[in-house]
């Protein structure tokens, strides 16, 4: 909550709780596992509609996330308006070719090359949403006075893991980009200077021929990403 005058704390008992023993909790964690194991980042959509319930849904997951001091710096954009898909794709793309032609260096379109991107990208037309994710750098009272908003990298990056998840867990593919500079988006769907936009979020069914580099089924094993202190 964000008041200009100054806020008592005020604890309340834990509304939520699972009870559940050991061995329930390592079924619930494998079985969580197994399902975000089968995520994958798509392509190839299916012109199949998906209805605006389900997205909201999503993002309403998206912000039961953590934040710095709760402020809950985010704000999401969602659109299935193909005139507005195909304006972000047109001045996306057109990011995206500075980028592979002149931007990025040897190293990194050498680490792209697996992927098999390109400065195309046609999702951003095919799949029938596009979310694009902001980051509030700072907030506004009624009056126009500002607020600091503290951690937002890190409390957008968290909310925008909840968002994919739910995603995922509601049986969407989706596809991360993030094209560069994404200045273009705040005039082209009304957000203020105040709102950094961080990640265009295409969702949807995959296709029936949808593809994946094999590449990206490899991921690192437990061993390389985990030290634990006892």
């Amino acid at each position: 909550m964000i008041a200009k005058d100054a806020l008592a704390y005020e604890p309340i008992a834990l509304p939520d709780r699972s009870e559940l023993d050991d061995g329930e909790m390592a079924d619930a964690a494998q079985a969580f596992y197994d399902k975000m194991r089968r995520r994958h980042t798509v392509r190839d959509f299916s012109p199949r509609p998906v209805p605006r319930q389900i997205i909201e849904s999503c993002i309403q997951t998206a912000g039961t996330a953590p934040s710095g001091a709760n402020h809950q710096p985010w704000y999401f954009v969602a659109t299935s308006n193909a005139d507005f898909k195909h304006r972000i794709r047109l001045a996306a793309e057109e990011e995206e070719q500075h980028f592979y032609e002149a931007g990025a260096g040897d190293e990194w379109l050498r680490a792209l090359e697996p992927i098999g991107t390109n400065a195309h990208k046609p999702h951003l037309d095919l799949a029938p949403w596009l979310i694009v994710v902001f980051a509030q750098r700072w907030g506004e009272f009624e009056d126009g006075a500002r607020y600091k908003n503290y951690y937002v990298p890190e409390s957008v990056g968290i909310a925008t893991g909840f968002l994919i998840a739910a995603l995922h867990h509601a049986g969407l593919a989706s596809l991360t980009h993030t094209p560069n500079p994404m200045k273009f988006l705040n005039p082209m769907l009304g957000r203020p200077r105040s709102e950094k936009p961080v990640m265009i979020i295409a969702t949807g069914h995959p296709a029936d021929d949808a593809t994946v580099p094999a590449s990206a089924k490899w991921k690192k094993p437990l061993e390389e990403i985990l030290s634990v202190v006892e």
